[in-house]
Protein backbone atom coordinates (compact mmCIF):
# COMPACT_ATOMS: atom_id res chain seq x y z
CA UNK A 1 0.00 0.00 0.00
CA UNK A 2 2.83 2.37 0.92
CA UNK A 3 4.62 1.62 -2.35
CA UNK A 4 1.44 2.39 -4.28
CA UNK A 5 1.03 5.72 -2.49
CA UNK A 6 4.63 6.65 -3.19
CA UNK A 7 4.28 5.75 -6.85
CA UNK A 8 1.10 7.81 -7.10
CA UNK A 9 2.71 10.86 -5.48
CA UNK A 10 5.75 10.68 -7.77
CA UNK A 11 3.60 10.17 -10.85
CA UNK A 12 1.36 13.13 -10.04
CA UNK A 13 4.44 15.28 -9.48
CA UNK A 14 6.40 14.31 -12.58
CA UNK A 15 3.57 13.81 -15.09
CA UNK A 16 2.35 17.46 -15.14
CA UNK A 17 5.87 18.76 -15.74
CA UNK A 18 6.48 16.30 -18.57
CA UNK A 19 3.08 17.07 -20.08
CA UNK A 20 3.71 20.83 -19.96
CA UNK A 21 7.05 20.33 -21.68
CA UNK A 22 5.33 18.21 -24.34
CA UNK A 23 2.64 20.84 -24.98
CA UNK A 24 5.25 23.58 -25.23
CA UNK A 25 7.30 21.44 -27.59
CA UNK A 26 4.27 21.04 -29.86
CA UNK A 27 3.80 24.82 -29.90
CA UNK A 28 7.46 25.30 -30.77
CA UNK A 29 7.21 22.77 -33.59
CA UNK A 30 4.11 24.58 -34.85
CA UNK A 31 6.19 27.72 -35.44
CA UNK A 32 8.94 25.77 -37.18
CA UNK A 33 11.54 25.64 -34.42
CA UNK A 34 13.36 22.79 -32.69
CA UNK A 35 12.22 22.30 -29.05
CA UNK A 36 15.66 21.05 -28.06
CA UNK A 37 17.23 24.23 -29.42
CA UNK A 38 14.71 26.28 -27.43
CA UNK A 39 15.52 24.55 -24.14
CA UNK A 40 19.23 24.79 -24.91
CA UNK A 41 18.89 28.51 -25.57
CA UNK A 42 17.05 29.02 -22.26
CA UNK A 43 19.71 27.13 -20.30
CA UNK A 44 22.51 28.95 -22.10
CA UNK A 45 20.81 32.26 -21.38
CA UNK A 46 20.60 31.45 -17.69
CA UNK A 47 24.03 29.83 -17.21
CA UNK A 48 26.23 31.09 -20.05
CA UNK A 49 28.54 33.00 -17.67
CA UNK A 50 28.83 34.13 -14.06
CA UNK A 51 26.89 37.34 -14.66
CA UNK A 52 23.98 35.39 -16.17
CA UNK A 53 23.96 33.02 -13.18
CA UNK A 54 23.98 36.05 -10.90
CA UNK A 55 20.88 37.31 -12.71
CA UNK A 56 19.09 34.06 -11.92
CA UNK A 57 20.13 34.23 -8.26
CA UNK A 58 19.12 37.89 -7.98
CA UNK A 59 15.61 36.99 -9.15
CA UNK A 60 15.51 33.88 -6.97
CA UNK A 61 16.36 35.69 -3.72
CA UNK A 62 13.27 37.97 -3.49
CA UNK A 63 11.10 35.18 -4.93
CA UNK A 64 12.29 32.91 -2.11
CA UNK A 65 11.42 35.50 0.52
CA UNK A 66 7.94 35.85 -0.96
CA UNK A 67 7.47 32.07 -1.10
CA UNK A 68 8.56 31.49 2.49
CA UNK A 69 6.22 34.17 3.78
CA UNK A 70 3.35 32.70 1.79
CA UNK A 71 4.08 29.20 3.11
CA UNK A 72 3.22 30.56 6.56
CA UNK A 73 -0.09 32.19 5.62
CA UNK A 74 -1.13 29.28 3.40
CA UNK A 75 -0.41 26.88 6.25
CA UNK A 76 -2.87 28.93 8.30
CA UNK A 77 -5.44 28.61 5.51
CA UNK A 78 -5.10 32.25 4.44
CA UNK A 79 -4.84 33.46 0.83
CA UNK A 80 -2.41 36.32 1.29
CA UNK A 81 -2.85 37.96 -2.12
CA UNK A 82 -1.51 41.15 -0.50
CA UNK A 83 2.06 39.83 -0.54
CA UNK A 84 2.81 42.14 -3.50
CA UNK A 85 1.85 45.18 -1.43
CA UNK A 86 3.89 43.88 1.50
CA UNK A 87 6.96 43.65 -0.73
CA UNK A 88 6.33 47.18 -2.01
CA UNK A 89 5.98 48.63 1.48
CA UNK A 90 9.15 46.85 2.53
CA UNK A 91 10.81 48.55 -0.42
CA UNK A 92 9.37 51.95 0.61
CA UNK A 93 10.57 51.68 4.21
CA UNK A 94 14.03 50.52 3.10
CA UNK A 95 14.16 53.36 0.57
CA UNK A 96 13.33 55.91 3.26
CA UNK A 97 16.22 54.64 5.37
CA UNK A 98 18.58 54.66 2.38
CA UNK A 99 17.66 58.25 1.54
CA UNK A 100 17.50 59.65 5.07
CA UNK A 101 19.86 57.90 7.46
CA UNK A 102 23.57 58.66 7.18
CA UNK A 103 25.63 55.88 8.71
CA UNK A 104 28.44 53.55 7.62
CA UNK A 105 27.31 50.56 5.58
CA UNK A 106 27.73 47.95 8.37
CA UNK A 107 25.34 49.94 10.57
CA UNK A 108 22.94 51.20 7.91
CA UNK A 109 22.19 47.89 6.17
CA UNK A 110 20.72 46.17 9.29
CA UNK A 111 18.54 49.23 9.94
CA UNK A 112 17.25 49.12 6.35
CA UNK A 113 16.45 45.42 6.63
CA UNK A 114 14.65 45.84 9.95
CA UNK A 115 12.62 48.79 8.61
CA UNK A 116 11.74 46.79 5.49
CA UNK A 117 10.47 43.99 7.71
CA UNK A 118 8.47 46.52 9.73
CA UNK A 119 6.93 47.98 6.57
CA UNK A 120 5.95 44.59 5.21
CA UNK A 121 4.62 43.46 8.58
CA UNK A 122 2.56 46.65 8.93
CA UNK A 123 0.96 46.11 5.51
CA UNK A 124 0.40 42.46 6.35
CA UNK A 125 -1.31 43.17 9.66
CA UNK A 126 -3.67 45.57 7.89
CA UNK A 127 -4.91 42.64 5.78
CA UNK A 128 -5.20 40.57 8.94
CA UNK A 129 -7.15 43.20 10.86
CA UNK A 130 -9.52 43.68 7.94
CA UNK A 131 -10.07 39.91 7.93
CA UNK A 132 -10.40 39.03 11.60
CA UNK A 133 -12.01 42.24 12.88
CA UNK A 134 -14.08 43.57 9.98
CA UNK A 135 -14.82 40.36 8.09
CA UNK A 136 -13.20 41.54 4.84
CA UNK A 137 -11.94 38.52 2.92
CA UNK A 138 -8.15 38.56 2.73
CA UNK A 139 -8.27 38.27 -1.06
CA UNK A 140 -10.23 41.50 -1.46
CA UNK A 141 -8.33 43.27 1.29
CA UNK A 142 -5.01 42.18 -0.19
CA UNK A 143 -5.90 43.34 -3.70
CA UNK A 144 -7.01 46.74 -2.38
CA UNK A 145 -3.84 47.19 -0.33
CA UNK A 146 -1.70 46.12 -3.28
CA UNK A 147 -3.23 48.92 -5.34
CA UNK A 148 -2.80 51.41 -2.49
CA UNK A 149 0.86 50.45 -2.04
CA UNK A 150 1.46 50.96 -5.77
CA UNK A 151 -0.14 54.42 -5.60
CA UNK A 152 2.03 55.35 -2.62
CA UNK A 153 5.18 54.30 -4.50
CA UNK A 154 4.25 56.36 -7.56
CA UNK A 155 3.38 59.36 -5.36
CA UNK A 156 6.76 59.23 -3.64
CA UNK A 157 8.66 58.88 -6.91
CA UNK A 158 6.85 61.70 -8.68
CA UNK A 159 6.46 63.87 -5.56
CA UNK A 160 8.61 64.13 -2.42
CA UNK A 161 11.37 61.82 -3.68
CA UNK A 162 11.52 63.06 -7.26
CA UNK A 163 14.89 63.78 -8.90
CA UNK A 164 16.33 67.31 -8.49
CA UNK A 165 15.78 68.09 -12.17
CA UNK A 166 12.01 67.76 -11.79
CA UNK A 167 9.09 65.39 -11.55
CA UNK A 168 9.50 61.88 -12.92
CA UNK A 169 7.48 58.70 -12.64
CA UNK A 170 10.45 56.52 -13.59
CA UNK A 171 12.47 56.26 -10.37
CA UNK A 172 13.98 58.15 -7.49
CA UNK A 173 17.59 59.34 -7.74
CA UNK A 174 20.09 56.54 -7.07
CA UNK A 175 20.62 55.82 -3.40
CA UNK A 176 23.96 56.62 -1.73
CA UNK A 177 26.56 53.92 -2.23
CA UNK A 178 26.89 53.25 1.51
CA UNK A 179 23.17 52.37 1.71
CA UNK A 180 23.34 49.62 -0.93
CA UNK A 181 23.91 45.93 -0.34
CA UNK A 182 27.51 45.09 -1.32
CA UNK A 183 28.04 42.55 -4.08
CA UNK A 184 30.34 39.56 -3.93
CA UNK A 185 32.37 40.63 -6.94
CA UNK A 186 31.93 42.38 -10.32
CA UNK A 187 32.04 38.95 -11.98
CA UNK A 188 29.29 37.60 -9.71
CA UNK A 189 27.14 40.56 -8.61
CA UNK A 190 25.07 38.93 -5.88
CA UNK A 191 24.63 40.06 -2.28
CA UNK A 192 26.18 37.48 0.02
CA UNK A 193 24.26 38.92 2.98
CA UNK A 194 20.90 38.48 1.24
CA UNK A 195 21.83 34.98 0.08
CA UNK A 196 22.78 33.92 3.61
CA UNK A 197 19.67 35.56 5.02
CA UNK A 198 17.49 33.66 2.53
CA UNK A 199 19.06 30.35 3.54
CA UNK A 200 18.64 31.17 7.24
CA UNK A 201 14.96 32.01 6.78
CA UNK A 202 14.38 28.81 4.77
CA UNK A 203 15.64 26.74 7.69
CA UNK A 204 13.88 28.91 10.28
CA UNK A 205 10.49 28.58 8.59
CA UNK A 206 10.99 24.85 8.11
CA UNK A 207 11.79 24.17 11.77
CA UNK A 208 9.20 26.68 13.03
CA UNK A 209 6.43 24.87 11.17
CA UNK A 210 7.65 21.42 12.20
CA UNK A 211 8.92 21.86 15.74
CA UNK A 212 7.15 24.73 17.51
CA UNK A 213 3.78 25.24 19.12
CA UNK A 214 3.22 28.25 16.86
CA UNK A 215 3.70 26.05 13.81
CA UNK A 216 1.25 23.52 15.22
CA UNK A 217 -1.27 26.32 15.82
CA UNK A 218 -0.87 27.47 12.22
CA UNK A 219 -1.54 23.96 10.92
CA UNK A 220 -4.51 23.43 13.21
CA UNK A 221 -5.99 26.78 12.18
CA UNK A 222 -5.50 26.01 8.52
CA UNK A 223 -6.96 22.51 8.76
CA UNK A 224 -10.11 23.35 10.68
CA UNK A 225 -10.36 26.71 12.49
CA UNK A 226 -13.54 25.81 14.35
CA UNK A 227 -12.09 22.62 15.77
CA UNK A 228 -8.83 24.42 16.56
CA UNK A 229 -10.74 27.05 18.52
CA UNK A 230 -12.57 24.40 20.52
CA UNK A 231 -9.21 22.79 21.34
CA UNK A 232 -7.91 26.06 22.75
CA UNK A 233 -5.92 27.38 19.78
CA UNK A 234 -5.99 31.21 19.72
CA UNK A 235 -7.11 31.36 16.10
CA UNK A 236 -7.40 35.14 15.87
CA UNK A 237 -3.89 35.73 17.18
CA UNK A 238 -2.56 32.90 15.04
CA UNK A 239 -4.04 34.39 11.87
CA UNK A 240 -2.69 37.85 12.66
CA UNK A 241 0.76 36.45 13.46
CA UNK A 242 0.80 34.63 10.11
CA UNK A 243 0.12 37.88 8.26
CA UNK A 244 2.73 39.75 10.29
CA UNK A 245 5.49 37.19 9.78
CA UNK A 246 4.67 36.79 6.08
CA UNK A 247 4.72 40.55 5.58
CA UNK A 248 8.04 40.88 7.40
CA UNK A 249 9.70 38.20 5.28
CA UNK A 250 8.22 39.58 2.05
CA UNK A 251 9.42 43.05 3.05
CA UNK A 252 13.01 41.79 2.94
CA UNK A 253 12.40 40.73 -0.65
CA UNK A 254 11.19 44.24 -1.45
CA UNK A 255 14.25 45.73 0.20
CA UNK A 256 16.50 43.55 -1.94
CA UNK A 257 14.88 44.89 -5.08
CA UNK A 258 15.56 48.53 -4.23
CA UNK A 259 18.86 48.15 -2.36
CA UNK A 260 20.52 45.85 -4.86
CA UNK A 261 18.59 45.13 -8.07
CA UNK A 262 17.59 48.74 -8.86
CA UNK A 263 19.66 50.91 -6.43
CA UNK A 264 16.59 53.17 -6.31
CA UNK A 265 12.82 53.05 -5.83
CA UNK A 266 10.84 52.38 -9.00
CA UNK A 267 7.15 51.87 -9.76
CA UNK A 268 5.96 48.37 -8.84
CA UNK A 269 9.30 47.42 -7.23
CA UNK A 270 7.96 43.94 -6.48
CA UNK A 271 7.86 43.22 -10.22
CA UNK A 272 5.06 40.64 -9.89
CA UNK A 273 7.34 38.38 -7.84
CA UNK A 274 4.73 38.08 -5.11
CA UNK A 275 2.13 36.70 -7.52
CA UNK A 276 4.68 34.23 -8.90
CA UNK A 277 5.38 33.19 -5.31
CA UNK A 278 1.69 32.41 -4.88
CA UNK A 279 1.84 30.02 -7.82
CA UNK A 280 5.02 28.38 -6.58
CA UNK A 281 3.62 27.77 -3.09
CA UNK A 282 0.41 26.36 -4.53
CA UNK A 283 2.46 23.99 -6.68
CA UNK A 284 4.56 22.65 -3.82
CA UNK A 285 1.63 22.36 -1.37
CA UNK A 286 3.27 24.60 1.26
CA UNK A 287 6.58 22.73 1.57
CA UNK A 288 9.18 25.31 2.71
CA UNK A 289 12.15 23.28 1.48
CA UNK A 290 10.72 22.52 -1.96
CA UNK A 291 9.43 26.03 -2.67
CA UNK A 292 12.94 27.55 -3.07
CA UNK A 293 13.92 24.73 -5.46
CA UNK A 294 10.87 25.23 -7.67
CA UNK A 295 11.40 28.98 -7.41
CA UNK A 296 14.94 28.55 -8.75
CA UNK A 297 13.58 26.61 -11.73
CA UNK A 298 11.18 29.45 -12.54
CA UNK A 299 13.96 32.02 -12.09
CA UNK A 300 16.09 30.02 -14.53
CA UNK A 301 13.33 29.86 -17.14
CA UNK A 302 12.48 33.55 -16.88
CA UNK A 303 16.10 34.73 -16.89
CA UNK A 304 17.13 32.39 -19.69
CA UNK A 305 14.18 33.28 -21.90
CA UNK A 306 15.83 36.57 -22.85
CA UNK A 307 18.14 34.49 -25.02
CA UNK A 308 15.29 33.23 -27.22
CA UNK A 309 14.90 36.43 -29.20
CA UNK A 310 18.64 36.74 -29.81
CA UNK A 311 19.32 33.15 -30.82
CA UNK A 312 16.06 31.84 -32.31
CA UNK A 313 14.02 35.00 -33.03
CA UNK A 314 11.34 33.76 -30.64
CA UNK A 315 9.56 36.01 -28.16
CA UNK A 316 10.60 35.44 -24.56
CA UNK A 317 6.92 35.12 -23.62
CA UNK A 318 7.30 31.49 -24.70
CA UNK A 319 8.88 30.90 -21.30
CA UNK A 320 5.78 32.35 -19.66
CA UNK A 321 3.66 29.93 -21.70
CA UNK A 322 5.74 27.03 -20.37
CA UNK A 323 5.45 28.44 -16.85
CA UNK A 324 1.68 28.76 -17.18
CA UNK A 325 1.25 25.19 -18.38
CA UNK A 326 3.43 23.86 -15.55
CA UNK A 327 1.43 25.74 -12.92
CA UNK A 328 -1.97 24.78 -14.37
CA UNK A 329 -1.17 21.11 -14.76
CA UNK A 330 0.53 20.77 -11.38
CA UNK A 331 -2.46 22.40 -9.67
CA UNK A 332 -4.78 20.00 -11.49
CA UNK A 333 -2.60 17.09 -10.38
CA UNK A 334 -2.65 18.34 -6.78
CA UNK A 335 -6.43 18.52 -6.90
CA UNK A 336 -6.60 15.00 -8.29
CA UNK A 337 -4.25 13.76 -5.60
CA UNK A 338 -6.37 15.40 -2.92
CA UNK A 339 -9.51 13.73 -4.24
CA UNK A 340 -7.81 10.33 -4.39
CA UNK A 341 -6.30 10.57 -0.91
CA UNK A 342 -9.53 11.79 0.64
CA UNK A 343 -11.74 9.18 -1.04
CA UNK A 344 -13.57 6.68 1.22
CA UNK A 345 -11.21 3.94 0.09
CA UNK A 346 -8.21 5.78 1.47
CA UNK A 347 -6.98 4.60 4.82
CA UNK A 348 -6.83 7.02 7.77
CA UNK A 349 -3.06 7.02 7.47
CA UNK A 350 -3.27 8.27 3.90
CA UNK A 351 -5.74 11.01 4.76
CA UNK A 352 -3.41 12.29 7.47
CA UNK A 353 -0.57 12.62 5.02
CA UNK A 354 -2.29 14.97 2.60
CA UNK A 355 -0.95 18.54 2.65
CA UNK A 356 -2.65 21.39 4.46
CA UNK A 357 -5.51 22.68 2.32
CA UNK A 358 -5.05 26.03 0.69
CA UNK A 359 -8.64 27.15 0.85
CA UNK A 360 -10.10 30.57 1.46
CA UNK A 361 -11.37 29.38 4.85
CA UNK A 362 -9.52 31.41 7.46
CA UNK A 363 -9.14 31.41 11.18
CA UNK A 364 -11.22 34.54 11.37
CA UNK A 365 -14.40 32.58 10.69
CA UNK A 366 -13.80 30.67 13.87
CA UNK A 367 -12.42 33.65 15.77
CA UNK A 368 -15.79 35.36 15.58
CA UNK A 369 -17.05 32.78 18.07
CA UNK A 370 -14.44 33.61 20.69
Amino acid sequence: MTANRTTLRVALLVAPILLSLLITAVLVLAVGKDPIEVMTAILEGAFRNSNAIAGVVNFWIPLTFACLGLVITFTAGLWNIGVEGQMMMGAVFASWAARTIVLPTPLLIPIEIVLAMAGGAFWGVLVGVLRVRLGVNEIFGGVALNALASVIVIYLISGPWQPPEGGSAQSTPPFPAESLLPEMSPEFPVSLLALVLALVIILTVYFALRGTRWGLNLKATGKNPRSALLLGVPTTQTALSAFIVCGAIAGIGGAYRVLFTFDSLRPLPSGGIGFLGLLVVLMVANHPLIAPIVGFVFATILAGSTRLRVVLQLDQSLAEVLQGFVVLLVLMANGLRGRILSSPRSSPEVVQEQPAPTTVTSAAEAASHE
